[in-house]
């Protein structure tokens, strides 16, 4: 194998080199594209702590200060993203600040381990808590759960609650609010995962507000890093979150739980920096560069047999409305166009370097959120290529 060029940056020769064809991201951002695209201030920050080496546990308090002090939190710590978030603080809420029964975890013996979570919040990530050796408990039905239910849910054995905010106000459960009220009179802690919830910037700090005792965040959804994230919330349950976690593992008197959960110092600058740089972001120049893009690519498709062309959002849980606009919704006629929308996306997908685009029915969504202004013309230029074919 030849020896990887000195500048690859612009040409894609280190994916090259290790065999894996690069992609261009019309979806959006994705754990399984890597994430988001890293500013020249988050990258020039990684790149001067790759200089220089520190204490990690002095690393992560401070950065956790100026986290909770951005997000008006009485502590923070950052976490290999918000999954990770989730783990270390179930694990926190069972284990507390006790050395030994963080090292005891996943064996729950002497503990409060059972995690309560209404029956239509069953959602992928909620698995997280359970690989803590955490029991879930399901309250109500998928339709929905009454306050009586979880009044008579928890228990002693009750160790905490997780309430995802997506999912905050589906019809028939009971709102954070409402959880809150019923969670302080027991004493049982609320972990609240906002894993992409950043937007407008006061959303992060206001699920405190709501009653949430712990909230998890994922940092690629800022401009941070694919493998970071943090956890904000109780300066108890925080204290709690770092007893758990990988620092003075081979230091330390215990061997820690969240040992294989540890970091690069890299990331957690990462991590406080991308997070300084969204808060201070104008972001409605932000939106008014995805309609400009979305312009540029409408332009190169107008006049396309086959094609309809409408602007549109692409929501970060996977829905299409109307605004604020990030990407342009492509409908295929293949009579007229030669091709269903599966076949192009299957077709740009394949090619050199493979596009990603979000099929959707007869239709692809090509998602701005990612893009620069030379792949979007690419972008324009390939499914120009495939209505010649």
């Amino acid at each position: 194998m030849s020896p990887i060029p000195q500048d690859p940056a612009s040409t894609g020769v280190v994916f090259h080199h290790f065999g894996v064809v690069p992609v261009i991201n019309a979806c959006g951002i994705y754990t399984d594209l890597g994430g988001s695209r890293l500013s020249p201030r988050v990258w020039a920050a990684m790149t001067e702590t790759n200089r220089h080496f520190v204490r990690m546990t002095d690393l992560l308090d401070r950065t956790g200060e100026r986290i909770a002090g951005l997000l008006g939190a009485e502590a923070a710590r950052v976490t290999p993203g918000a999954a990770a978030a989730i783990m270390l603080g179930t694990a926190a809420c069972m284990a507390g600040t006790d050395g030994s029964r963080s090292q005891q975890l996943p064996n729950t013996h002497g503990m409060k381990s059972e995690v309560l979570i209404q029956a239509g919040h069953r959602y992928k990530y909620d698995r997280q808590t359970i690989m803590t050796g955490a029991t879930l408990i399901e309250i109500g039905s998928a339709n929905g759960a009454r306050v009586d239910q979880y009044e008579a849910a928890i228990t002693e054995r009750s160790a905490m609650i997780l309430h995802p905010a997506h999912l905050d106000g589906k019809p028939g459960t009971l709102s954070l609010e409402q959880v809150s009220a019923i969670a302080r009179r027991r004493g049982v802690p609320i972990l609240v995962d906002a894993a992409y919830m950043n937007y407008p910037t006061d959303i992060m700090g206001a699920y405190l507000g709501r009653g949430a005792d712990l909230v998890a965040i994922s940092a690629k959804y800022f401009g941070g890093p694919n493998a970071g994230g943090f956890i904000m919330g109780r300066k108890d349950l925080v204290a709690a979150v770092t007893n758990v976690h990988f620092t003075r593992y081979e230091s330390g008197q215990y061997l820690k739980y969240g040992r294989p959960l540890k970091m690069d110092r890299q990331i957690v600058v990462a991590v406080a920096v991308a997070l300084e740089e969204w808060l201070a972001m104008d972001h409605e120049a932000r939106f008014a560069n995805y309609v400009r893009q979305v312009g540029l690519l409408k332009e190169k498709l107008t006049g396309l047999r086959g094609l309809s062309l409408v602007p549109m959002n692409f929501t970060m849980d996977e829905r299409l409305i109307p605004e604020p606009v990030n990407c342009l919704l492509v409908g295929f006629d293949k009579a007229g166009f030669g091709l269903s929308a599966a076949e192009a996306a299957e077709a740009l997908k394949n090619g050199m370097p493979s596009i990603m685009t979000v099929l959707e029915g007869d239709k692809l969504a090509i998602v701005m959120d990612v893009l620069e202004d030379d792949e979007v013309g690419l972008i324009g230029d390939r499914i120009r290529t495939l209505a010649r074919g």
